[in-house]
């Protein structure tokens, strides 16, 4: 069994240097040469299986004097060979007014190019019928949204800050301060006790049939190894012995980074906290497997880096109940 999680490529350069350019973002927009990716709210336009990627310079031309100004442009970068785009095609991120509830018949009245089946959608919504790269646009495009939306001023002296550097940079025009997009380290671990079965807990109701990985946040001062032993010490109260890093996943949701762990513990006996966690139930690989079958338990999808540790101790594929979404 391979010791960590794969790795994927990376699909979108996102072009840390050439962003820094003084007026960058306009002249590409203005080129016609860049596609755009629209968000309202969470949601993002969809078709099929597909983002909806639209002429950038038709939006903003076309959206002028209308209640769809975009209230943010960001650059997200150029597609790298192996994404699912062409090699080069540069990418930009148009963020519309939150005021306003954006419906894809209103829109397509200002922008043309808009399938005559395209939706809103959130990510949790698509993302298991996404490719790759759209799959690694959306996150990308949630993440520096979700910043935008909750970092307008700044932190220091409550001025409002404006964007810079395609996006990716706020600066404060009273002090001069820069201000960067955060990301919150969280730690996501498989507990496997002395005779190999897996702890795995769930929260809300006592009879609710979701379990899981536990997780919880790195506080300040702590290494991730620590964190993993506060966390799991706090929410189940066992002990963990030695844990090993995996592999993580971006959950920009709003601005998480999981940090995926398997750790190992001498106890055989798991006391829930009761408030994040409400149940933890100790599972072997086969009464794992025919618990899902039979609709017993519900185990987090494949969408989450939380099956992908799960599976990493099972040894291999997790058969999900036939009627399982």
């Amino acid at each position: 069994m391979d010791t960590v999680l794969p790795v994927l490529p990376a699909l979108i350069d996102r072009g840390s240097a050439a962003r820094m350019k003084p007026g960058m973002l306009g002249e590409l927009v203005r080129s016609g040469t860049a596609r755009a990716m629209v968000l309202s709210g969470r949601q993002a336009l969809v078709s099929g299986n597909s983002l909806v990627l639209l002429d950038a310079a038709e939006i903003a031309e076309h959206l002028q004097d209308t209640p769809y100004v975009p209230q943010d442009l960001i650059y997200l970068g150029s597609a790298l060979a192996g994404s699912d785009l062409d090699a080069g095609t540069e990418l930009v991120l148009f963020i519309l007014p939150q005021q306003f509830e954006i419906r894809a018949e209103e829109f397509e009245a200002h922008v043309a190019g808009i399938p005559d089946a395209a939706q809103w959608a959130g990510f949790r919504e698509v993302a298991a019928r996404l490719n790759p790269t759209d799959t690694a646009l959306f996150i990308e495009a949630s993440a520096i949204a979700n910043w935008h939306a909750t970092h307008t001023h700044c932190p220091r002296c409550g001025n409002p800050t404006q964007p810079e550097a395609g996006g990716w940079v706020r600066r404060c025009p009273a002090d001069n301060s820069e201000h960067y997009p955060r990301t919150d380290p969280a730690i996501i671990v498989t507990v496997v006790g002395p005779d190999d079965r897996l702890l795995l807990g769930g929260g809300g109701p006592l009879d609710a049939r979701n379990y899981s990985t536990l997780a919880g946040f790195v506080e300040p001062g702590e290494s991730l190894e620590q964190a993993v032993q506060r966390e799991i010490g706090e929410e189940v109260g066992v002990r963990v012995t030695a844990s090993q890093y995996l592999g993580s996943q971006s959950w920009p949701f709003p601005a998480s980074l999981m940090l995926g762990f398997t750790a190992t513990t001498p106890d055989t006996e798991a006391r829930p906290d009761g408030v994040e966690v409400t149940r933890a139930r100790w599972f072997s690989r086969s009464e794992l497997q025919e618990a899902v079958l039979s609709g017993e338990i519900i185990i987090s999808t494949r969408l989450s880096i939380a099956r992908s540790l799960i599976e990493h101790w099972y040894g291999g594929v997790i058969q999900d109940r036939p009627d399982t979404p």
